[in-house]
């Protein structure tokens, strides 16, 4: 409403408390409504009695007072069938002749009390939070409000019931039928040890490739398509992380700006593919594609992880729209503060899914095994997991959602990554995860970050990063690759960016630049943003070989974002959330330039010896004590020196770091039962800006060294494959990477 005159008009309720908005109506012409059962919840297809094919609803709504299952035909037409069937809190019936396809929603009437958290109204058309497929876009005008959103006085808008009708305004669930049992799947089920992640966005992927057909780019199916899943295959990852890809609503002030939500941390339907992604249409036909894409991706032995945002969901604070779950039931979905008007927010963004709460514990794991049992999805990453891990307010290692996932048989095998923090009191818990877990370890970002811009007071940090944080994550039988290290993810700087620009250049996104990290720990090389200088231009594609050959030779799980192999920029934009453009979107053209097509090669090559040397990729911690009959340990560190470094060494600033890795004391056994061996390797990382002569470790360590690796080099092609006596003197170019492989 945009004046007082409409104000006047608009229907509203106000006082405390007010009931529902009126009785549930039957449709006097509908079809009929027979008993169906409780379980499972959400819209399922299928035979009911005496052979009769039809859909089955069923709506966990406690406290509700009634609740209207809707219709709608394909000229938006409804019709309204009360649910009188309630077990156990679950609102159920079967209705006889409805099939695939069918769209739908829910009327839910109750109390309008927000003063004690009681928001039902059944104007609104609620969204099914089991729906497998959604039809519609999210445009959140002022009818989608449970409350009057130009109420005079706003500090009490939220109070003050909107009666008008929601339904035209909101998109409806869709029933699906679709009985793939995956029974010819071939899951890669790559080991952790093995695994290398891969961040993209679908659409921001695909967009612009020119290899594939116009019409599905920014699709599952364009992400399906050879010419995308080729250049997954030619780096040599092993698994795609998608950023979220549950149905997600853009927030009402981006699109008053004209912008919208890209990255997708706004879930409002965990069992629905995002529909705007498909090619196929939005009336169930996402489902099937986004499938088409998982075995795409599974034959090419590719592995699919969802990112996945259950802490909180587009519905925000008290003034935010009424989508589902708080018309639904806002008491038992969310966490609710002590003034049960306001919402508890451990998330920033305006709610926190009350996890405890039985129905909702069983939304999300339903949510989990869903993707993984019917649409083939390898694992999860949680997006700000400590808000999950909260019982009531104090995160909890032996939380409810914790325990749930440790015993559960389907999801206890997949991957499963924490986000480890959350905005609230208490949330960050980097290290603190249980087993079967991994983590985003953004200490490994940091400590690299700092080292390659020559901010690292000692080294002590570093060395902890670079073979796999056992200071964070050797206990409780965890391993090495619980740390998934990363320099850059989609929330940040991109790798050029992050040798490009100093300072945050958010303007795009409407916020006056407020939005967006101060924290970035970036270097530009001499020039904020891009540089025709030839000087920083080369130094700045030094530091991306150097960070990216960190990131891919250190113990742990790599994780690359798409595109920082190719020199992606944003244009200093570190938080283009809302940046459904070229800014967000992979430049392909990229490659047509030599010098990006030569690092997008390295990648590759790195990739290549990790896959092919397990010294690089360990599944147990160093010991870093003799291992062998002649003492050598299986890690050592020196000095530019060629001495071994000490305790002192540690505690003092350093831009020269030598390591040498034993391939012959490689604990656990191969698939047979024998011993692992392998190459020894000595790398070693220079972050000074001049050349350091390193002397090379001699005897026992080794009596020659052949270069492997040079990321002062721009063209990798013409391996170095120099040799090295131990002992002699080693010119190590300046900010440069060398990996040298032990001859004995």
């Amino acid at each position: 409403m945009s004046s007082t005159a409409e104000q006047e008009e608009a229907p509203r309720t106000t006082g405390r408390p007010a009931a529902g908005n009126g009785a549930p109506r039957r449709e006097p012409d509908g079809p009929p409504v027979w008993p169906g059962a409780p379980m499972p919840l959400g819209a399922r297809f299928r035979v009911g009695p005496d052979g009769v094919a039809g859909t089955n609803f069923a709506l966990w709504a406690a406290g509700a007072e009634a609740v209207e299952l809707c219709l709608f035909d394909a000229a938006g037409r409804e019709t309204r069938l009360p649910l009188t069937e309630l077990t156990h809190e679950i609102w159920h019936g079967f209705v006889p002749g409805v099939g695939a396809g069918q769209r739908y929603g829910y009327r839910v009437h109750g109390r309008w009390d927000p003063w004690t958290g009681a928001r039902w109204n059944a104007a609104k058309l609620l969204l099914d939070p089991y729906a497998r497929a959604v039809d519609g876009t999210f445009t959140l005008p002022s009818e989608v409000y449970g409350h009057v959103r130009d109420w005079p006085d706003q500090h009490v808008a939220d109070t003050v019931r909107d009666d008008r009708d929601s339904a035209p305004f909101v998109p409806k669930g869709v029933v699906v039928h679709d009985d793939d049992d995956w029974a010819d799947d071939r899951r890669p089920k790559t080991p952790w040890a093995d695994t290398v992640i891969y961040e993209l966005h679908v659409r921001g992927f695909t967009k612009l490739h020119p290899g594939i057909p116009p019409e599905l780019r920014g699709t599952y199916a364009g992400l399906a398509h050879p010419a995308a899943i080729g250049h997954l295959r030619r780096l040599g990852v092993t698994a795609v992380e998608l950023l979220p890809v549950h149905q997600f609503a853009h927030e009402d002030h981006l699109l008053r700006r004209g912008l919208r939500n890209y990255w997708g941390y706004n879930s409002i339907g965990y069992f629905a593919p995002h529909a705007d992604y498909a090619a196929s249409g939005t009336t169930g036909g996402q489902v099937g594609e986004f499938k088409q894409m998982v075995h795409a991706l599974h034959d090419a032995g590719i592995e699919v992880i969802l990112d996945v945002v259950y802490n909180h969901t587009a519905e925000a604070g008290e003034l935010g729209p009424t989508l589902s779950l708080r018309g639904i039931d806002n008491r038992g979905y969310y966490r609710l503060q002590q003034d049960a008007r306001r919402y508890a927010d451990y998330t920033g963004c305006g709610n926190t899914l009350h996890v405890v709460q039985p129905h909702v514990l069983r939304l999300i794991t339903d949510s989990l095994r869903y993707w993984v049992t019917e649409m083939g999805v390898d694992g999860f990453r949680f997006d700000l997991a400590a808000a999950l891990a909260r019982s009531m307010h104090d995160v909890d290692m032996l939380s409810p959602f914790l325990a749930v996932i440790a015993q559960d048989p389907v999801l206890r095998r997949v991957k499963l990554i924490a986000e480890p923090w959350d905005v609230g009191n208490g949330g960050y818990q980097v290290g603190a995860f249980p087993p079967l877990w991994t983590e985003w370890n953004d200490r490994y970002r940091d400590a690299v970050r700092d080292f390659w811009r020559g901010a690292l007071p000692d080294v002590r940090d570093l060395g902890y990063r670079l073979t796999g944080s056992s200071d964070l994550y050797a206990w409780g039988g965890r391993r090495p690759y619980a740390s998934v290290n990363f320099v850059t993810a989609h929330d940040g700087f991109t790798l050029r960016d992050l040798v490009s620009y100093e300072h945050k250049h958010n303007e795009a996104n409407g916020e006056d630049n407020r939005d967006g990290t101060d924290d970035n720990r970036a270097w530009n090389c001499g020039a904020e943003g891009e540089s025709d200088e030839e000087d920083v231009t080369a130094l700045r594609r030094r530091q991306l070989r150097n960070l990216l050959t960190t990131l891919l030779l250190s113990t742990g799980v790599p994780m690359l974002v798409a595109g920082d192999e190719m020199g992606r920029t944003q244009g200093g934009n570190n938080n283009a959330y809302c940046q459904d453009n070229e800014t967000g979107w992979l430049d392909w053209s990229l490659l047509e330039r030599p010098e990006w097509r030569e690092l997008t090669e390295l990648t590759s090559r790195v990739l290549a010896l990790r896959h092919t040397h397990p010294v690089l990729r360990r599944r147990a911690f160093f010991a870093g004590t003799p291992q062998a009959p002649d003492g050598l340990r299986d890690l050592a560190w020196f000095t530019p020196e060629g001495t071994e470094m000490t305790e002192g060494d540690w505690y003092a600033p350093a831009a020269t770091l030598a390591l040498y890795l034993s391939g012959r004391d490689i604990p656990g056994r191969d698939a047979t039962g024998g011993q692992v061996t392998d190459d020894s390797f000595l790398a070693v990382l220079h972050a000074g800006h001049a050349p350091c002569d390193v002397r090379l470790p001699g005897p026992p360590w080794a009596t020659a060294y052949e270069l492997v690796l040079d990321t002062s080099r721009e063209d990798q092609s013409a391996a170095p494959g120099t040799v090295r006596l131990g002992g002699t003197v080693l010119s190590v170019p300046g900010r440069s990477v060398l990996l040298l492989r032990v001859r004995k």
